[in-house]
């Protein structure tokens, strides 16, 4: 028997529903931020993730699906969402065009890794990216869609928080960092070795508990920031307690390349166990730069949907549509007419086979449908059609061109 590819599954029943519903959900909530859908290809060039992710980052170094193609293209199944979107900003001369561009997406992302639960080689996310805004009401905004999202799905959650800093006192962070890290450099793991030579503030985010004990006297990110940054950081909280966001200050939130700057935020649940992140984002105000368009204030997040599928409180389901069925072999054909033309308005179900009222009952309730429509004999002697209402339980008998 020929199974899926380990770590890529199917979507099926219930795990569909909740997937419907996220999307939904989120599209709803982005929708009425202002964000317009975008679609970009599955397969881009290696190249505009090598540049935008960064080719020291585990997912270019160890987990992109990448191939050459018939036409000797070096290319690869994305990983995650940014970077096509930048690249397609860039390609329509967006960044050329001036304004505000608020986009969202969600769709399937590709990385080799381990798979584990919540954590999948092809995987689903939802995501927005902003571009324009250097404002720090626009980070917010973003961290308040997110929080609007987890709320309607009932989620819960905690934010964590951090500032990056910007080129201009990033720099100096980085010194101050490296410095320090070298003087334990022998009690450090490996991964922790190569970052420091290649993303030095990654180390701080390094999972291993002995490093983390001994960063535990790092200089802090939040305490070397210039004035500009500083007083950003300052109005980003106050935005947030004023609109009821809570949030906490993680100095050890970061993001390891040089284009991102200023807010880093996540958001993690405790009901997925050590994979706990769902949903993160900040200010990448230099990545469209990087990729050769016009330097372009931008900011976004992406969320992992699968990570979020078992803890979505899905709303209880409300009866709908209409359930047709036929007591008599006679009835089959105008069952199947009557469903056609009715489900130009409503959603309605059939049942191919004659069953009697009770087994014709059953399937309709199977199915939660509203009402119950029911053909027999005598129904298609009077040209009529039998509909009951399985909420106030009402009962009546139509002609057909009535119904």
């Amino acid at each position: 028997m020929i199974k899926s590819l380990r770590g890529m599954n199917d979507i099926l029943s219930e795990d569909y529903e909740r997937y419907t519903y996220f999307i939904q959900t989120a599209t709803f909530i982005a929708q009425n931020y202002g964000f317009h859908f975008i679609e970009t290809p599955l397969l881009e060039e290696t190249a505009l993730f090598k540049r935008s992710v960064g080719e020291s980052s585990d997912i270019v170094g160890k987990e992109m699906y990448q191939f050459i193609d018939k036409g000797e293209n070096d290319v690869c199944l994305r990983p995650e969402g940014t970077a096509g979107v930048v690249r397609a900003f860039i390609q329509k001369k967006l960044d050329r065009a001036g304004g505000t561009h608020r986009f969202f997406y969600h769709g399937a992302m590709f990385r080799y890794e381990r798979p584990q639960k919540g954590r999948l080689r092809q995987f689903h996310q939802f995501g927005v990216e902003s571009f324009g805004q250097d404002s720090v009401y626009e980070d917010a905004n973003m961290i308040m869609m997110v929080s609007d999202i987890l709320k309607k799905l009932g989620i819960g959650y905690r934010l964590q928080l951090n500032s990056l800093g910007c080129k201009e006192c990033m720099p100096t962070y980085r010194d101050k960092l490296v410095k320090f890290v070298k003087e334990c450099e022998e009690s450090i793991c490996e991964d922790c070795v190569r970052r420091l030579d290649t993303n030095p503030i990654r180390v701080l985010d390094c999972k291993n508990d002995s490093c983390q004990v001994l960063y535990e006297g790092a200089p802090k990110l939040v305490s070397n920031l210039c004035e500009s940054c500083d007083e950003d950081f300052t109005k980003l909280q106050e935005i947030l307690d004023a609109n009821d966001i809570t949030y906490e200050i993680d100095t050890n939130l970061v993001r390891g390349l040089d284009y991102y700057s200023k807010t880093a935020f996540e958001f993690v649940s405790d009901d997925i166990g050590s994979q706990s992140a769902i949903a993160g984002g900040g200010r990448y105000d230099r990545l469209v730069e990087f990729l050769d368009g016009k330097a372009t204030p931008a900011v976004g997040f992406a969320m992992g949907i699968e990570r979020l599928l078992e803890l979505i409180k899905l709303p209880e389901a409300k009866q709908e549509g209409y359930y047709i069925g036929a007591m008599d072999d006679e009835g089959i054909d105008l069952v199947i007419s009557l469903a056609h033309k009715k489900r130009k308005t409503d959603k309605v179900s059939v049942e191919y086979k004659t069953k009697n009222f009770k087994n014709h009952m059953k399937m309709a309730d199977k199915v939660n449908a509203k009402y119950f429509c029911i053909i027999g004999s005598n129904e298609i002697e009077n040209s009529t059609i039998t509909i009951k209402n399985l909420v106030d339980k009402s009962e009546k008998t139509i002609h057909i061109e009535e119904f």
